[in-house]
């Protein structure tokens, strides 16, 4: 008695046709809600390496900063 072939058609059909229904009346596509704007991402902050100043013997005087020659 259990062992019944089941038919997947019957039970299909029951379960899409309140599918059908809401689609009948509503359109198709569904109509739905847009989804939430996005937040802009946070600005990433880049890291400026300062360049050393070399005093070494090739440099002028004006651009050591030091006033003993």
């Amino acid at each position: 008695m259990l062992k019944h072939k089941l038919n997947w058609k019957r039970p299909l059909f029951y379960v899409l046709l309140p599918i059908f229904f809401v689609m009948a009346f509503l359109g198709f596509p569904l109509p739905v809600a847009p989804p939430p704007a996005t937040k802009p991402a946070q600005e990433q902050a880049v890291v400026v390496k300062k360049k050393k100043k070399r005093i070494g013997p090739l440099m002028r005087k004006e651009d050591r900063g030091d006033d003993a020659s």
